[in-house]
């Protein structure tokens, strides 16, 4: 057993724009207490509003890190995929949100951060350093990412008909979703071709899930 050894947080000496902002951030008590108070929330509505199905829920790994990839046709997706974790994966689940989208503004940036423990992705200037502190979160801090493009696959029905781009307000309409059996990359090359290949992977078997959540 390594010897305990105290840390300042990786977010130390930002200020809390710049925290909302980074991929270093870290969370406080009151934070925690806000994601778990959040995904509660979220459990409730989808369940209520929406009346989420979740088939394969027990194919969900027991502990991180993993990622969870789905189609992404609606602002609920990521929602839904957030509530349909389990209270033990909450904490340390990150939906990776576009920077030049949930991260433009500080009201944006607050709300993103602190009621979706979300992560930016800058799509236009994501340098090495941000994809490095988003590859140590997840080996080192055991976190579960929510992305939409992987390793676990999930396929979404419903979202675009509950909210499609035009609307405001989503209708009460139902959502079923279907978590896959994880992927394994661990063999596959640390390179631009190896990563073709996870992702045309990763996309056909959400495709079939997709399919498979239609006729659920």
């Amino acid at each position: 057993m390594e010897p305990w050894e105290l840390q300042p947080a990786r977010d130390t000496g930002l200020t809390p724009s710049e925290r909302f902002r980074s991929v270093r951030r870290e969370s406080g008590l009151l934070e925690s207490f806000t994601h778990h108070a959040c995904f509660s929330l979220l459990r409730s509505y989808f369940a209520i509003a929406h009346r989420l199905t979740i088939i394969g829920r027990e194919k969900l790994p027991l502990h991180g890190p993993f990622v969870l990839v789905a189609n992404h046709c609606s602002h609920l997706d990521a929602l839904a995929l957030g509530a349909a974790l389990p209270p033990r994966h909450r904490e340390r689940a990150f939906p990776i949100a576009a920077g030049d989208v949930f991260f433009q503004s500080n009201v944006t940036s607050t709300f993103s951060a602190i009621m979706l423990n979300a992560l930016p992705m800058w799509r236009k200037n994501c340098g090495p350093h941000a994809l490095a502190d988003l590859r140590r979160k997840l080996r080192e801090e055991k976190a579960i990412f929510i992305i939409f493009a992987v390793e676990l696959n999930c396929g979404l029905v419903g979202t675009f008909q509950a909210l499609p781009p035009h609307r405001k307000l989503p209708r009460p309409l139902a959502i079923t979703l279907v978590i896959g059996d994880a992927l394994e990359f661990a063999s596959t090359a640390n390179d631009r071709n190896g990563w073709s290949q996870i992702a045309a992977t990763a996309e056909s078997s959400v495709r079939d899930l997709v399919a498979q959540s239609r006729t659920a």
